[in-house]
């Protein structure tokens, strides 16, 4: 039996999340044993500077003994996120026209440019 057979073979049940750049997997494959556990798989596009791109990914593992406290924890912190700063999204990446609050450089405008003109005069020969 061949690597894709056995891949095939594994996979139990699948959803797929689009979101973006990234795409969430969730598999539920077994075990030799025939005993099931969760893989979850963050796969994010990048594009290279020719237009050609490729894809990143990371996987974790989630076994049924650990299912409950993961689960607890998972919701512990999504409730959390949501009650701290509700379900808006509030980030560049993901909203075009979202204005910084703060900025860590200072802001200078166009009439706070300094021109030729603006100098002041100095005479050598004063010194």
């Amino acid at each position: 039996m061949n690597n894709n057979d056995m891949m095939e073979r594994e996979e139990i049940f699948s959803k797929v999340l689009r979101a973006g750049r990234r795409t969430y997997f969730f598999d539920v494959r077994a075990t030799k044993a025939k005993d099931y556990y969760l893989t979850i798989t963050e796969s994010k596009k990048f594009t290279n500077d020719d237009g050609s791109y490729h894809y990143k990914k990371h996987k974790i593992y989630i076994y049924k003994e650990d299912f409950a406290e993961f689960n607890s924890i998972l919701s512990e912190m999504t409730e959390f996120i949501i009650k701290e700063k509700g379900d808006e999204v509030i980030s560049e990446r993901h909203q075009k026209d979202y204005k910084k609050e703060y900025s860590t450089e200072p802001q200078v405008t166009e009439n706070q440019l300094k021109t030729p003109e603006s100098f002041t005069d100095i005479d050598f020969d004063d010194i």
